[in-house]
């Protein structure tokens, strides 16, 4: 299959080398010094520095060159580039199916990727989503992955599925597009919370808590959006959740980690050199919770957090002094 990867971040880059074993493709981003870099070095030495690109890989920043030939497009910006970018490929002539892989609600909007792909997309586009616990590198490595490709038409998600499924990148497919989108979403949320409560030495016992109290909030907030609950118990909630707020390659749990060290949000994000979705993400998680009336404590406290100087400290403590409830109220 020609495949044609839009955005070479980590994401980005991890996907086409993964992909390049079995596929033709070819690698976009819009900044050509970063592409004659890459192709200089055969290096992502930005983004994805440790692991070598293809030699059959192909890299462009001619986004019309990218398009020629391509069966599926996969779409790897940050969501805030997202309407940018499937606004140039509602140019194409002729209708290409297109996957996003970006995480998060659109900033200002509070739309879901599905929602930016149903204002800027001609409908006879096929789409859809790719998601799951997935770290960049370990994709890139090819170590062993599962993933969800969700659409509203089944039949395309089975078939994408099976055209991009092999051994070690084992990708399962599902018609609940909000569902999926809702737990990549939220997970960056509860991963920052996971990394302040981390960084503050709170152990073992304190993260999982958190966790199964996020993955609570989660649920409440997906089920009034018309998701299915097993969604989030699968690899698009539970999984993603588990790896993010864990793994040591998460750049949001890492963003808590040192905001629990009293460390300034810009400073933070200049560290990481990468986009932390769940910075943006809480905003509009935040208000939309407040707008549908979903009891969200956890991401209103990394809000608190993030947006209001309140001291993570006292955010936390603040969770810890809540009254106690049925859980599953």
């Amino acid at each position: 299959m020609n495949i044609t990867i839009l955005g070479a971040g980590a994401w980005g880059s991890a996907l086409a080398i993964n992909l390049s074993a079995r596929h033709r493709v070819t690698l976009w981003a819009s900044d050509a010094a970063q592409i004659e870099a890459m192709r200089a070095t055969g290096y992502n030495q930005r983004y994805l520095p440790e692991m070598p690109l293809p030699q059959n890989l192909n890299l462009t920043a001619d986004l019309q060159a990218a398009f020629a030939g391509a069966e599926l497009i996969l779409v790897a910006v940050p969501i805030a580039a997202l309407r940018a970018t499937l606004q140039q490929i509602a140019t194409v002539p002729m209708p290409i199916p297109v996957i996003w892989a970006c995480k998060g609600f659109e900033a200002g909007t509070t739309q879901l990727p599905h929602q930016v792909a149903a204002e800027t997309l001609p409908k006879n586009f096929p789409c859809g989503v790719l998601s799951g616990p997935s770290f960049a590198l370990e994709v890139a490595r090819g170590l062993p992955t599962a993933m969800i490709l969700a659409s509203v038409d089944g039949n395309f998600a089975k078939q994408v599925a099976q055209s991009l499924h092999h051994s070690s990148l084992r990708i399962y497919s599902s018609t609940d597009v909000i569902g999926v989108e809702v737990g990549g979403a939220v997970k960056n949320v509860m991963a920052i919370a996971a990394g302040i409560a981390e960084g503050m030495g709170y152990g073992q016992n304190a993260r999982a808590g958190l966790i199964t109290r996020g993955l609570a909030e989660m649920t409440r907030l997906g089920l009034k959006m018309g998701v299915r609950a097993e969604t989030l118990s699968g690899l698009s909630g539970t999984g993603d959740l588990i790896l993010t707020c864990t793994g040591d390659l998460s750049r949001n749990r890492q963003v808590g980690i040192l905001l629990a060290q009293q460390k300034a949000l810009p400073d933070i994000l200049s560290q990481l050199g990468h986009v932390a979705e769940g910075v943006y993400t809480v905003r509009e998680v935040h208000h939309l919770a407040q707008r549908l009336g979903v009891d969200m404590p956890i991401c209103a406290a990394v809000y608190s957090v993030l947006y209001e100087q309140v001291p993570a400290v006292s955010a936390v403590e603040a969770l810890l002094n809540r009254a106690p409830n049925s859980e599953f109220n």
